[in-house]
């Protein structure tokens, strides 16, 4: 790796990994959608939402997996779990509601959890199919970087705890700016697929990063066996 901050040979060395296809694959599903089953921009914000609550539950797995490496991880975990739950919940409780307005998908007096969940997953019947296909990349991350590649020995569950925030906003500014485009434009096709194609380089970016993470790794521990030699 190098110190510019985009490396073409970084892009090649990630999709070498199957996994990051599957993860291509997945991003670009709604594409499909659009064209398959005729999704607006608001089945798509929806979906971008229900993605941040696939994200906490995966947050909060990778805290208590942390508690593996640990003893002090797991007292960590036992205290910052709640708190993550609770924090987050907010966040995207708050964010739901804003998304709905956006969308023109009710008034306050129907804004509750329960509500905004079944409102986004009815935004569309294919819903629950493309969430399904976003948990299967979170879990097959989870599975095989976290657990099989060791990720939660080098972790804790405050890192874990604080990672998915940063994420969020940054895409999900660039989300609501995309859907606004898709909501006012006189071609609501063209501002649709500018929002897919926000979220698909926001995840090809994401990919470069975890091949930046197990770079260092990998440099890390030849570091260490260059020094016990």
């Amino acid at each position: 790796m190098t110190s510019r901050f985009f490396d073409p040979s970084e892009l090649v060395r990630a999709y070498r990994d199957p996994l990051s296809w599957v993860s291509l694959a997945v991003d670009l599903a709604p594409v499909w959608a659009v064209f398959v089953f005729g999704w607006t921009a608001t089945p798509l914000v929806a979906l971008y939402w229900l993605e941040n609550i696939v994200i906490g539950v995966f947050t909060i797995l990778r805290m208590i997996g942390t508690a593996l490496s640990s003893v002090v991880s797991l007292a960590m975990a036992l205290f910052m779990v709640p708190f993550f739950f609770f924090h987050y919940g907010i966040f995207c409780f708050v964010h739901g509601i804003f998304v709905r307005v956006f969308a023109g998908g009710g008034d306050g007096g129907e804004f509750e959890p329960v509500s905004l969940i079944n409102w986004a997953i009815g935004t569309a019947p294919e819903m629950v199919g493309f969430v399904a296909a976003i948990a299967g990349v979170s879990l097959l991350y989870y599975v095989f970087d976290f657990l099989g590649r060791g990720e939660y020995k080098t972790s804790n569950p405050q890192v874990e705890m604080f990672s998915p925030y940063g994420r969020i906003v940054t895409l999900h500014v660039a989300i609501i700016l995309g859907a606004g485009v898709a909501f006012s434009l006189d071609e609501p096709l063209a501002g649709v697929l500018l929002l897919i194609f926000i979220r698909v380089v926001f995840g090809i970016v994401m990919t470069v990063l975890r091949q930046r993470k197990r770079d260092a790794r990998v440099g890390a521990a030849e570091s260490v066996a260059d020094d016990a030699a």
